[in-house]
């Protein structure tokens, strides 16, 4: 077995993502046109399913900026209050933050990573006089769809939008047919390098309604009218255009979008990797007592692998652990450090720890393991032996 460091993770990229790459270095035209349109197209076929139709998908350059044009659209004011879970990275309340609006945080489901819909509930009604209650932002931690039947009835309850942060969850499907990503107002997928597919940087966003994809269309690019891609291919097409917006620029480069086209036609693929290594981390994990296995069901993308450590049967805390295996070769991370611990939203808004316990407690125990399609069954196996002996060392 090969003593060489198990890196956290490592994008799967073929000669199909060179040669594709390639054809658009070669075809003179580097920025959004033919490659990132034909990208919707196939991304909105991938994820059409129940309750979809009318779907459109626009590619843009980050789920950052996917999310921060999708609050924009759904009228998120300054003042305003966008309900999600401390359990995320920092870009799903960041960009409420840009439209001087405010997050609210709501504590995860005991012993889960997801929204609990009943703290939801309780969030809401504790912040009815401190602004107007609009959005709400689940997050499918891992991949793994949260409960989106009880977030729309909450939010249907109280008139707020629902903006999905799918950024770990392509192609999770439900099992009525539906993707995650495709139920709320609006859906927003990541590409980043470490995805359960990649542009390398780049995101992509589902929407159901006319007017909300048409207003995101617009802002991605300048405020713009008409596209760049139009105005110059297009002979019957002016070059006269107009602002309608002061908008941003958040489009998809043509050479992103053809290595995303290239990693589409192989998600399956990717996905069983994914899903035949977390197989293997279930099966030898989940006989030990210093162990909780990550939730798992129907959808789960498995883009993470969250071990959870039962600290009181060790005598190590998660940190010490996370070095233990660094020493070994093995890479691991967090997801993630508590946005209510964060200095900037802390002091902010003056949070607590103990406000959002289950929060806490994930936060704490929790291990990314490397799970990243093209590990080999040796890499997959050093891991295991790592955790393992790490436990067995330091067990009490």
């Amino acid at each position: 077995m090969s003593d060489a460091p198990v890196p956290y993770a490592r994008p799967f990229i073929g000669r199909e993502e060179e040669e594709a790459v390639l054809e658009v270095l070669r075809s003179g035209w580097l920025t959004t046109g033919a490659q990132a349109l034909a990208f919707e197209k196939e991304f909105a076929n991938f994820i059409k399913g129940p309750a979809s139709t009318g779907l459109q998908c626009l590619a843009v350059n980050s789920a950052t900026s996917g999310l921060h044009l999708a609050a924009e659209a759904c009228g998120i004011k300054p003042g305003d209050l966008v309900f999600l879970p401390s359990l995320t990275f920092t870009a799903t309340a960041e960009v409420i933050r840009y439209l001087d609006a405010d997050p609210v945080f709501v504590d995860v489901k005991p012993g889960a990573f997801h929204i609990d819909p009943a703290a939801l509930e309780h969030a809401i009604e504790n912040t009815k006089n401190k602004g107007a209650a609009k959005a709400i932002m689940p997050v499918h931690y891992n991949g793994l769809p949260c409960d989106m039947d009880s977030v729309m009835r909450i939010a249907g309850k109280h008139g707020m939008k629902v903006i999905e942060d799918a950024a770990h969850s392509f192609p999770s499907v439900m099992e009525d047919g539906r993707h995650a990503g495709t139920i709320g107002d609006v859906g927003v997928f990541s590409f980043y390098a470490n995805k359960t597919i990649t542009t390398g940087e780049g995101g992509m966003i589902a929407v159901k309604d006319e007017a909300l994809a048409k207003r995101m269309s617009v802002m991605r690019s300048h405020g713009i009218d008409r596209s760049v891609w139009t105005r110059y291919t297009d002979l019957k097409a002016s070059w006269y255009y107009e602002v309608l917006e002061a908008g941003f620029k958040y489009n998809l480069p043509d050479i992103l979008a053809a290595l995303g086209r290239a990693q589409l036609a192989r998600a399956l693929d990717l996905l069983e990797m994914r899903v035949a290594i977390a197989a293997v981390y279930d099966d030898l994990f989940s006989n030990s007592e210093h162990f909780a296995l990550p939730p798992t069901g129907a959808g789960d993308a498995r883009h993470l692998y969250p071990l959870r450590l039962n600290l009181s049967a060790l005598k190590i805390s998660r940190d010490d652990f996370i070095d233990k295996l660094k020493e070994k070769g093995i890479a691991s991370s967090v997801h993630y450090i508590p946005l209510h611990v964060m200095p900037f939203y802390k002091n902010r808004y003056n949070l607590n720890e103990d406000d959002f316990p289950q929060t806490m407690a994930a936060y704490k125990s929790e291990i990314s393991l490397p799970i990243w399609p093209g590990m080999t069954e040796g890499q997959v196996s050093r891991v295991v032996e790592g955790v393992k002996s790490i436990a067995a060392e330091y067990a009490k």
